[in-house]
C-alpha cells in the first residue's frame, strides 16, 4: 500500500509531517466520483457563462470560448472536474475501472491548441476579475497535483498546462498586493479557501515569492481575528464556511504552538466534552436548485476543515474529540448527497467529496 508523505511548511520554518493512506478512498467511491466528472467535462449544456462581452465577436458557444474547460456547467467546475480525475489517477485505486476512460478524456482536453485557446481568453481580458479567486486557484491545484504525481502522463500534461499556469500566477501576483481586505463569503469569492489552494501550489512548485506574498496577506488579514460568529453559519447558499475555512487556512501558516491559542481566541465555542451537536450540518430542501444545493457542499468542506483542525492540535487537546465528532457527522451528510440524479449538484459535488476522502486539504 502506497503512503503519501505530505510535508506542510509553516511560517518560520515549522514542518508538519503527515502520513496519509493513499487508498483512503474506496474503489466504489473512486468509480462513482470519476463517473460524475467524466459525464460532465465534455457536456457543453446547460452552461452558465460569467462572460463580459465587448462586441458581437464575443458571442460564442462555450466550446469556442473555452476549448479545454467548457463542460460541467461553468469554467471552475470544469477545472476541478479535471483535477478530480488527475487526483484519482494519482491517489486512487491503481486497478480502478475509471482509469482508461479518464486518461482518454484528459488527453482529449489537454492539448497545446486547446490550452492556447484558454490563454487567449484571459489575454483578451487583462484586467478582468474572471474566475478570481476560486477558478484560478483550482487551476493551480490541478497543476500542483500533476507536479506531485510521478508519471509520464502527468509530466506530459503539466508541460501543456504550464503556459496557462504562468499566466494565472502573474495575474494573481498582480492582484494580491491590491487586495485591501479578506473576502469573507461562503461562496466562490471567498479568499480563505482559494488562498489554501494557492499555498499548495506555491509550496509544491517552489515559488517562494508567491508563497511569501500569500503568507503575508493571510497574516495581515487574519492574525488578529477573534470570536468568529460561527452561529451565523451557514448562509442559505454557502458551500464554504467562512469561519472554519479561515481557521483551516491559519493552521497552514502557524506553528502548532501559535495555532492552538489563536484557534481558542477565534473559535472559543469549540466544546471540550467530545459532543457533535455543537455544529449542525446544512439542510437542503430542494436538490434541483443550483444555489440551495450549495449546502451539500458546505457539509463536505466543513468535514475536511474540522478534520484538519483536529489534526493540527496537540494530541492531548480536549477540543479534538468534538472537532472529529462534528466532522464525521458532516462527512456522512455530505457523502450521501453526491449523486448524478440532479445536475445542479452532480456537476461539482464529487470534486469536494474527492478532496475530502483523499485528504487533499491536509
Amino acid at each position: 500500500m502506497r503512503i503519501l508523505i505530505n510535508i506542510l511548511k509553516g511560517f518560520g520554518g515549522f514542518l508538519c509531517l503527515s502520513m496519509v493512506n493513499a487508498h483512503a478512498i474506496s474503489p466504489d467511491q473512486a468509480n462513482k466520483f470519476s463517473t460524475l466528472a467524466l459525464d460532465c467535462i465534455h457536456k457543453e449544456y446547460p452552461n452558465k457563462i460569467s462572460h463580459t462581452m465587448a462586441s458581437d465577436r464575443d458571442v460564442m458557444p462555450p466550446r469556442k470560448l473555452h476549448p479545454a474547460f467548457y463542460g460541467c456547467f461553468d469554467w471552475h467546475s470544469s477545472v476541478h472536474g479535471h483535477w478530480l480525475l488527475v487526483r484519482l489517477l494519482h491517489m486512487g485505486p491503481q486497478n480502478g475501472e475509471f482509469r482508461d476512460r479518464a486518461i482518454k478524456a484528459l488527453d482529449q482536453n489537454f492539448t497545446a491548441e486547446k490550452i492556447a485557446g484558454e490563454m487567449a481568453y484571459f489575454a483578451a481580458r487583462p484586467n478582468s476579475s474572471y474566475e478570481r479567486p476560486y477558478g484560478l486557484a483550482w487551476l493551480l491545484q490541478l497543476t500542483a497535483e500533476l507536479r506531485q504525481w510521478d508519471d509520464p502522463k502527468a509530466r506530459e500534461w503539466l508541460e501543456i498546462l504550464r503556459p496557462l499556469e504562468s499566466q494565472i500566477v502573474l495575474r494573481l501576483k498582480d492582484w494580491l498586493p491590491k487586495l485591501s481586505y479578506a473576502i469573507r463569503l461562503g461562496t466562490h469569492n471567498q479568499t480563505a479557501f482559494a488562498f489554501g489552494l494557492m499555498l499548495d501550489w506555491a509550496r509544491i512548485s517552489g515559488d517562494g515569492e508567491f508563497e511569501k506574498l500569500l503568507v503575508n496577506r493571510v497574516r495581515d488579514f487574519h492574525l488578529n481575528d477573534v470570536n468568529c460568529p460561527l452561529a451565523y453559519e451557514p448562509s442559505g447558499e454557502d458551500f464554504l464556511s467562512p469561519c472554519l475555512m479561515e481557521a483551516d487556512l491559519m493552521r497552514r501558516i502557524l506553528t502548532q504552538e501559535d495555532f492552538s491559542p489563536w484557534l481558542e481566541n477565534f473559535l472559543p465555542q469549540i466544546p471540550r466534552d467530545g459532543r457533535s451537536d455543537w455544529l449542525s450540518p446544512g439542510m437542503v430542501k430542494d436538490v434541483t436548485d443550483g444555489k440551495l444545493v450549495h449546502l451539500d457542499g458546505v457539509n463536505l468542506s466543513r468535514a475536511w476543515n474540522l478534520e484538519n483542525l483536529a489534526a493540527a492540535l496537540p494530541k492531548d487537546d480536549k477540543r479534538r474529540a468534538a472537532l472529529l465528532a462534528a466532522a464525521e457527522k458532516h462527512k456522512q451528510h455530505g457523502l450521501a448527497s453526491v449523486s448524478g440524479e440532479h445536475y445542479s449538484g452532480g456537476h461539482w459535488l464529487a470534486s469536494f467529496a474527492t478532496y475530502l476522502m483523499t485528504k487533499r486539504g491536509y
